[in-house]
């Protein structure tokens, strides 16, 4: 694993990239993940809710458990605060973009994608040269109206 974190407050967005490689890429991945959002509130002064905790770690999880099934090469996760948000990318060297199915209740397991779309206020899917990366976002402070995405429906 390779991390690195812009600590600077001098405009520049707060960001951390993660190169994710061999068979503990998921669990690095939430301890990244864990650290970037301790680290922003901590050092920076940035509030982060606990929700917005628990559901970055289960967004990255979920992203990361995709690449390292479908995708036979790298992982790279990237973490972001921006308005008011943390934008999750994974990106994966699989040029075929996952894909949403509809809703079974006799389905067991493949519903993560489906969890990530509904906890984030934002989700895209888009082909790299070489891969797919897929970007997410959760607000930071929990939303007045209860809504676990932070945004209305």
């Amino acid at each position: 694993m390779h991390e690195d974190a812009d600590q600077s407050l001098t405009g520049r967005p707060l960001l951390s990239a993660v190169d994710l490689e061999g068979g503990e890429r998921i669990a690095e991945a939430r301890d990244a993940t864990r650290r970037f959002m301790t680290q922003v509130q901590a050092v920076h002064g940035i509030p982060v809710s606990e929700r917005a905790k628990s559901l970055a770690e289960l967004v990255v999880s979920e992203l990361v458990t995709n690449a390292h099934k479908y995708a036979p090469g790298p992982c790279l996760l990237d973490l972001e605060i921006n308005d008011g948000a943390l934008e999750i990318s994974v990106w994966d060297s699989d040029p075929a973009l996952p894909v949403s199915q509809a809703a079974d209740p006799n389905r067991v397991g493949k519903q993560g994608l489906e969890i990530v779309m509904a906890v984030c206020r934002s989700f895209e899917i888009r082909r790299e040269p070489v891969g797919e990366r897929v970007k997410t976002a959760i607000v930071l402070a929990d939303d007045p109206g209860g809504h676990p995405a932070g945004r209305l429906m």
